[in-house]
């Protein structure tokens, strides 16, 4: 047997299926805005393009201002900054998330203080922030409020436990552009609100993020920060401590072209997660992500939670067997080694969904046939 017919019978790679990857407007829209970009010969940070998308993004969501930023990491850090944290200050942060919402929290020298997930929502417990708030009183000078995979956290119950100790509200919305809590969009309930363009968020500039707020001084104040705090003078001078944060005006018309087709993008997240809850809905243990009557998710991700003798890395494995991406539920930040000493409040919703979730493929190129694949591999657990 020849070479050639070796190859013939092994079997074909079938396509990888992506959790969620960049997909660019089939009209081309960002393609223009970069051209543009490069045509002019704006393609350092600063230009049209930045303060297009502060406008447009700010419009969409129903905020004053905003500051486009290199990172979503970034715009946490100085919103904390604009908050005043600094060295021994508590922040409370949500648990359930990924470590770039409380790295910054570090990075001022405050002291994070981990809060439970509600299972009605995933995200922050107002009865365990309240808790949080008797343990801890006057020291506390900002919370940063999670909303996990596109579903919004409660915002009327969390704003109402906060109020009465005057602390800076921060909504890490990076997950969640597009969705919206009683009609009004995440990351706009705060003092600030932070959203992030990473490469698997619904839209992407490859990298980026937006730090939004009312506060014109303090936004304007964030843009000062993120050019290296250069003072107004015609020599470089810095009365301040400044980071090289400003988002590029290529990144930025990327990130204008996509804004076009956030709508279209919700629509395709919200068709994949009905698609996996129609046909997985009937296994035995398998759950879905809580819905509220006042939320409107913006689908992010798909995930289930399994209670059975199926486990998340039986799925994960057989998956990625078919060359499909799948992952768990972020690991919560009180169970990671770098934040083991820091305090928690709360019982184990976080760390239960954790150890029993699994985000399915979200990406809003996938067809039809790519969902029956998934859909194939994990009914095959069950038989």
């Amino acid at each position: 047997m020849t070479d050639a017919d070796a190859a013939d019978k092994r079997p074909a790679v079938k396509n990888k299926i992506w959790l969620s990857s960049p997909h660019m407007s089939d009209e081309g829209f960002e393609m223009q805005y970069v051209r543009e970009a490069f045509d002019t010969n704006w393609v350092a940070p600063l230009g049209p393009n930045v303060n297009a998308f502060e406008k447009e993004l700010a419009d969409k969501v129903g905020v004053k201002h905003a500051a486009a930023l290199n990172t979503g990491t970034g715009a946490i850090h100085l919103a904390l900054r604009a908050a005043g944290v600094g060295e021994g200050d508590i922040v409370f942060c949500s648990s359930l998330t990924f470590s770039a919402t409380a790295n910054p929290i570090i990075y001022q020298h405050a002291i994070p203080v981990f809060i439970d997930s509600d299972l009605r929502t995933w995200n922050m417990d107002p009865d365990a922030l309240a808790k949080a708030f008797e343990k801890y009183g006057d020291r506390v000078k900002a919370v940063i409020v999670v909303h996990l995979y596109g579903l919004s956290a409660d915002m009327d119950a969390i704003l109402s436990v906060c109020k009465p100790y005057n602390v800076t509200i921060i909504e890490d919305a990076a997950e969640s552009l597009g969705a919206t809590y009683k009609g009004k969009h995440t990351g706009t309930f705060g003092h600030f609100g932070i959203f992030s363009f990473n490469g698997n968020k619904i839209i992407t500039t490859s990298g980026g993020g937006m730090l939004v707020s009312d506060d014109e001084e303090m936004i304007a104040k964030a843009r000062f920060w993120s050019t290296q705090s250069r003072d107004n003078a015609r020599h470089y001078q810095h009365s301040e401590l400044g980071f090289n944060y400003r988002m590029s005006n290529v990144v930025a018309g990327i990130g204008r072209g996509q804004l076009k087709v956030i709508d279209q993008r919700v629509a395709k997240k919200k068709y994949i997660y009905e698609y996996y809850k129609r046909e997985l809905s009937s296994l035995a243990g398998v759950g879905f992500m809580p819905f509220n009557e006042w939320n409107e998710p913006n689908y992010w991700l798909s995930v289930i939670t399994l209670s059975g003798k199926v486990r998340p890395l039986d799925i994960m494995k057989a998956l990625e067997d078919d060359n499909i991406e799948s992952r768990p539920v972020w690991k919560p930040m009180h169970l990671q080694p770098f934040f083991a000493d820091c305090d928690y409040i709360g019982g184990d919703v976080s760390k239960m969904l954790f150890e029993n979730g699994v985000c399915l493929p979200s990406d809003t190129k996938m067809t039809d046939e790519d969902l029956d694949r998934v859909c194939a591999v994990v009914k095959s657990l069950w038989e």
